[in-house]
């Protein structure tokens, strides 16, 4: 359900794995299976399958047919079924998975129960926990992106949950796509500006206000970049919003121009975005709770206690009177000796051979995700 025209992390991991495999292991056929607009089956590997647009939900669609997915799934015939949800298409892998004798991993992208209470009030938090930890349950594996999301889950009750972190793109996203004078002088911005950037959805759980609230505390000259998110946010004067980048190379450009990268989320599973900032050379500020915790430190960034506005407005304070300058080269580095997309596959791909009952298969291993 994730994967749509504007959405981000999921869409991107799925990408950077068809890449990877079509480089490393062309002997795995990978097929993804997203809601569209019609059924279609493309010949780059695409299963596109008809699902009416959710209002105001910036292009991702509402599955609604469980037969229909199964149905899908079980025609590609495939070794290995990778599931991104618990809903209508996590719950027709399984069925497809049941029905073919394959086996089914659930790969935990977001925190539901999380989602649920901030979207719908807290009373939902309960049984959308209780609906998410039943539905993992039932898969061959789980994976989660960062111990945090591991930990939440096995709260939850779901036992031994494979913890693989993502990565990124370090060619797309590098600190010589940087163009600080050339963005500032874009954006009507002077160069003593201390800018800051966040990249992403214009979610609630993106928690845009707080970081809006955090540099109208801090005044000038600080100033905050929102791209694709600040659609919707309230006129500020110290922020800058721009619409949705397609383009990956103006966005890496934006990411590495920027003196820091802003992230508010503290149930965020893991963090694409961040790992994009690190590759770039850009320091990061984040809330110490959350995948996001996880990724950040005192070395390539600085956390914040909580995702407040004032404490994100402290932590950014705290950024800036260190040495940038170090941050930044210890953020490249981290992304390269830690988060290069090779060991993410590297680990899925041993996984889904385990799985599958061998790392050599007599005929192309076919993978549904």
């Amino acid at each position: 359900m994730m994967y749509a025209p504007r959405s981000g992390g999921v869409k991107r991991y799925l990408l950077a794995k068809r890449a990877w495999l079509s480089a490393h292991r062309p002997d795995i056929d990978h097929t993804i299976v997203a809601p569209g607009a019609r059924n279609r089956r493309g010949a780059d590997g695409h299963v596109t399958i008809a699902a009416a647009r959710l209002p105001f939900g910036d292009g991702y669609r509402m599955p609604a047919s469980l037969t229909k997915w199964s149905d899908a799934i079980g025609r590609l015939d495939p070794d290995v079924i990778e599931a991104g949800d618990v809903f209508v298409p996590g719950l027709a892998a399984l069925d497809a998975g049941q029905a073919l004798g394959r086996p089914v991993v659930g790969f935990c992208h977001t925190d539901a129960a999380a989602l649920a209470a901030l979207h719908l009030g807290e009373w939902a938090r309960a049984p959308a926990r209780r609906q998410w930890a039943e539905t993992f349950a039932r898969f061959d594996a789980v994976v989660a992106p960062s111990r945090h999301m591991a930990g939440r889950l096995a709260e939850a009750g779901v036992k031994d949950v494979v913890v693989q972190p993502l990565g990124v793109d370090l060619d797309r996203f590098h600190p010589r796509l940087a163009d600080r004078a050339g963005l500032l002088e874009e954006l009507g911005l002077g160069p003593a500006t201390r800018l800051l950037v966040f990249a992403g959805r214009a979610a609630r759980e993106k928690n845009i206000e707080a970081m809006i609230e955090a540099v109208e505390r801090l005044g000038d000259p600080y100033r905050l970049l929102l791209v694709g998110a600040g659609r919707d946010a309230r006129s500020c004067p110290q922020v800058i919003a721009l619409d949705y980048v397609r383009d990956t190379g103006a966005l890496a450009r934006f990411v590495a121009s920027a003196d820091a990268f802003l992230h508010a989320n503290e149930h965020e599973p893991f963090g694409l975005a961040v790992l994009e900032a690190l590759a770039s050379g850009t320091p990061v500020v984040g809330p110490r709770r959350g995948g996001i915790g996880e990724l950040i430190d005192e070395t390539v960034g600085q956390r914040a206690e909580s995702a407040r506005a004032d404490h994100l407005a402290e932590a950014i304070e705290a950024l800036f009177d260190g040495d940038l300058q170090d941050r930044a080269h210890a953020a490249r580095l981290r992304a390269e000796q830690r988060h290069g997309w090779d060991s993410t596959f590297r680990g899925l791909t041993g996984l889904y051979g385990r799985l599958a009952g061998t790392f050599a298969p007599r005929r192309p291993m076919a993978l549904s995700a």
